[in-house]
């Protein structure tokens, strides 16, 4: 037999859905179902992107992969805002809670003042910097 490991970053989303398929398999068969829901929201200022908000949620937890918020619209309250959107949708599916990590040089203490825990961090990503690991439980 031969294993060919391939780059699919050209079809990045059948890769997922492939993957998605044989976590979701294994989980069932477990007790423990993975499904997953997918969350985007943008803002916007009439014909103004100013940022956006993805989230994954599975097994009860929403993931925060990506928060962007232009430094033109920063200060407004638009990361607030979004946050607040994934934070409704989890809520409303009676959802445990929501986690993401930030680096140091971005945003810790927005997640902090936001309700967030510190659980984690890795030292020297990058070099000299700091990942850091949130969750906020939602009760």
């Amino acid at each position: 037999m031969s294993i060919e490991i391939r780059d699919t970053a050209a079809s990045r989303s059948d890769t997922v859905d492939r993957v998605d398929g044989i976590l979701n398999a294994d989980s069932l068969a477990k007790g423990f179902p993975f499904e997953v829901r997918d969350m985007a929201f943008e803002a916007w200022d009439e014909d103004t992107f100013l940022g956006g908000i993805t989230a994954r949620m599975t097994q009860g937890w929403a993931y925060v992969t990506l928060l962007a918020v232009s430094d033109a619209a920063r200060g407004r309250g638009i990361g607030q805002d979004l946050l607040a959107r994934v934070e409704a949708e989890v809520r409303a599916t009676d959802g445990t809670g929501i986690w993401l990590d930030t680096y140091s040089f971005q945003a810790p203490g927005f997640y902090r003042k936001m309700g967030f825990e510190e659980f984690g961090s890795l030292d020297d990503t990058p070099d000299g910097q700091s990942r850091h690991f949130f969750r906020k439980r939602l009760a």
